[in-house]
Order: structure tokens, then C-alpha cells, then sequence
């Protein structure tokens, strides 16, 4: 059995997942609306973070999916219910050098902790989640069941030792937005010569979905929102931390990350522009990973 702690839009698409799969989950989450919203898909729910220890059995396993910024406390919160030989798992998008911390502090109490960096988005409950998963290996072993039944075949990769999942899942982000940058700015290209050459950018995005070099999951998902009314979104594209900590990194490292660090500053500077690759950006973000966006009006 394994404890979820975190039900929201991510955890609660994993605890489905692992219940179709039928391997044992019990979540917990504050919210009393998604733990109604859970109890709806069958997912068994715990009160209470004791009633969630209570009801595993040792050595326990809990799985956080919670926000980078809420973990201590949720650690500091479980840490009367932790026993030698429980593991933590972090599979929210924390910084690689705090999920380092959080190991090491953890292991002073013969606790384990494995960091998973979990890409997928709205899709991954359907089609599988992509895992960067860092820890010791007895660690990872006795989670495997749990990891193969989020990934579809080759999808998760025990990807180094502790810390090196989120350090994987930062790099992975860091390439998200440079990718989607340059998808944006070449669909605002097609836009500029429109009117002068009668392009339907929407039907030109959505044939480069078939046979081209540069057909991917974030095409596919730019020829489908493009397919909708552009106007009235905020061009507003908000910055998570990864593509920050990626660039930090290279920074720290000496690696030259010149198309990341572009795209990063491009989200910056979408709080003060109204280019329609702004727009487009906003809009990739909510069709892939539920994002929210702003309408102009709300200022």
C-alpha cells in the first residue's frame, strides 16, 4: 500500500492510474474538495495524515505531490510517523538541491527518499508519465511496481543518484520552453504573412503534424489551439522555476544554454508585450499541462 499525499489535478490522475493497475493507494489531501472529488473516482481517502500512516503497513512508503514550496512543511508534518526503513518519494517539481537535502536529513533517520520528476501533464493519465527518478537503488527497487504502472513502456529511467531526478526533470523543462519558444515564434511568422500571401497558418501547423523533421506532442497541441480564438487572451506566460533553475545551473556549471535562456527571458518579457506569440504560449501551456490563463480583461 502506498500513501498519496497530494490530490490535486496530477496526484489524483497517478492514484487512478495505480488503482486500474491494481496496485494499493490511499490518498490524503487537506482540500476537502478533493478529497470529495477523489472518494468520486474510488480513490480511498485518508482523514487525516495520522489516519494515512495508520492505515499503512511497515515499512511504509508515502508519495508526496505536493507544491515545491509545501514540502518541508509536509515533511515536518509526517515526521512523527516516520520509522526506519519508510520512504519518502517527491514527485512534485522540486529544486534538485533541496530534494538532495531532504535525502540526507531523511537518511540520518534510516528513512529512504527518492526524488521523481514527473512529466506528462493532462495527458499522462491516458498515455503515461515520463519519470526521472534519482535515489539509491534499494529505494527505487521496492518502488518499481509503482513506476511501471505510471510509464508506458521505457518510459521512466532511474536516472542517477539522489537529487538527479529533479536535476533531469529541471534540464526536461528547460527544453520545454525552448521548444515551445521556437514553435511560437514560427506560428507568428506564418500570422505576419497572412494577409500578403493568403497562408492559413492553422492548416499549414496542423500538416506539419504529418512527415515533417519538426512534428512532436507540443506541435500537435499548437495546431489544436490555434484551431480556436486567439483574441481576449492575456499574452501572459507565467514562469514556474525550472527553466529558471536550468539556467542557473548552466551558469553554475559553465554550460552555455543560449536557447533556454532566451526562452526564459522571452516569458519575462510577455508581462509587458502583446505579441501574438505570447498568446500562443499561454494557450500551449493550459492545452498541455492545464495551466491556467488570463483573459485580457482581468488585467
Amino acid at each position: 500500500m502506498l500513501g498519496l499525499i497530494g490530490l490535486g489535478r496530477m496526484g489524483l490522475s497517478m492514484a487512478k492510474r495505480w488503482r486500474a493497475r491494481s496496485l494499493p493507494v490511499v490518498g490524503y489531501d487537506p482540500d476537502l474538495e478533493a478529497q470529495a472529488r477523489a472518494r468520486k473516482e474510488g480513490i480511498r481517502v485518508a482523514s487525516s495524515l495520522a489516519d494515512l500512516a495508520g492505515q499503512l503497513t511497515s515499512p511504509k512508503t508515502f508519495w508526496l505531490m505536493v507544491p515545491a514550496g509545501a514540502v518541508d512543511s509536509v515533511l515536518e508534518g509526517l515526521a512523527p510517523y516516520l520509522s526506519p526503513e519508510d520512504l519518502v518519494v517527491d514527485g512534485g517539481n522540486s529544486f534538485y538541491r533541496e530534494s538532495q537535502r531532504r535525502g540526507e536529513a531523511l537518511a540520518q533517520k534510516g528513512v529512504g527518499f527518492v526524488d521523481v520528476g514527473v512529466s506528462g501533464g493532462l495527458w499522462g493519465a491516458k498515455e503515461g508519465y515520463g519519470l526521472m527518478v534519482g535515489g539509491e537503488a534499494r529505494w527505487v527497487a521496492r518502488l518499481e511496481p509503482y513506476l511501471a504502472a505510471l510509464a508506458p513502456e521505457g518510459g521512466w529511467v532511474h536516472a542517477g543518484t539522489l537529487g538527479a531526478g529533479h536535476y533531469s526533470k529541471m534540464v526536461h523543462n528547460g527544453v520545454e520552453y525552448a521548444l515551445m519558444e521556437a514553435y511560437a515564434e514560427g506560428a507568428e511568422l506564418l500570422y505576419a504573412g497572412r494577409e500578403e500571401l493568403g497562408l492559413d497558418p492553422a492548416r499549414i501547423l496542423s500538416a506539419w503534424r504529418q512527415g515533417t523533421i519538426v512534428r512532436s506532442f507540443l506541435l500537435d497541441r499548437l495546431a489544436e489551439v490555434v484551431q480556436g480564438p486567439l483574441e481576449g487572451i492575456a499574452p501572459l506566460v507565467e514562469d514556474s522555476g525550472e527553466g529558471r533553475w536550468a539556467v542557473e545551473e548552466g551558469l553554475r556549471r559553465g554550460v552555455a544554454l543560449p536557447a533556454m535562456a532566451q526562452a526564459l527571458f522571452v516569458r519575462w518579457e510577455s508581462q509587458g508585450r502583446a505579441d501574438l506569440r505570447f498568446r500562443l504560449l499561454a494557450l500551449l501551456r493550459r492545452a498541455f499541462g492545464g495551466h491556467a490563463v488570463r483573459r485580457e480583461d482581468e488585467g
